[in-house]
């Protein structure tokens, strides 16, 4: 995918306008519809995710409950009108534990968090993620964030790789602050002061 054709991409927040968009892009080939990106947002009791069906309706459950509270749940970025991409992103406060840092002085709604990619195949490697990386910064700075924090693993890893890799957070100016598990690494990225 030529970098001339990121330039088109259009990203915004997810909301009911465009959850037809998102349903689209999960179901599409490859897409995430085995988990509906519920990993980190079911909480106990109910953490154990169901179908695809009921992953699909909670997720839609979850949007359409945050987004009535102003709670953020994700970017979408589109071609046109075509969806290739998603971002979770939100207050770390609307997800599970992630074994993320606990700093004196910073409120639940302080901290956002970023906890999941996925990018249609046809535009892989093409810097869409980056892309969906500076927009979660304005997104949780607009939303009163103070940290966005990631729990990227190593490009090698067998696992957790839709939570993002560290050499792509890194150029993203996140920096590595501690270790959530065996695999997935905590970095950070300070809010600029406005």
């Amino acid at each position: 995918m030529a970098q001339e054709a990121l330039e088109g991409l259009r990203l915004a927040p997810v909301d009911r306008g465009n959850w037809r968009d998102v349903a689209e892009l999960f179901e599409s080939r490859g897409g995430p519809k085995y988990c509906w990106c519920m990993a980190w947002r079911r909480k106990p009791p109910d953490a154990k995710c169901g179908s695809a069906a009921e992953r699909q309706a909670a997720l839609k459950g979850a949007l359409e409950s945050q987004v009535e509270k102003g709670v953020a749940v994700g970017l979408l970025a589109c071609d046109g009108s075509v969806p290739v991409s998603w971002c979770s992103v939100g207050p770390r406060e609307s997800f599970r534990r992630l074994g993320g840092q606990e700093s004196e002085g910073e409120g639940p709604a302080d901290v956002w968090s970023i906890v999941c990619f996925f990018v249609r195949r046809d535009f892989r490697r093409s810097g869409v993620v980056a892309r969906l990386i500076e927009a979660a910064k304005g997104y949780a700075a607009s939303g009163g964030a103070k940290v966005l924090e990631a729990y990227p693993v190593k490009p090698d890893s067998p696992s957790y790789r839709f939570m993002g890799t560290i050499p792509v957070l890194e150029a993203a100016g996140f920096r590595e602050c501690g270790r959530a598990g065996t695999r997935r690494y905590v970095m950070r990225f300070w809010m600029p002061p406005s």
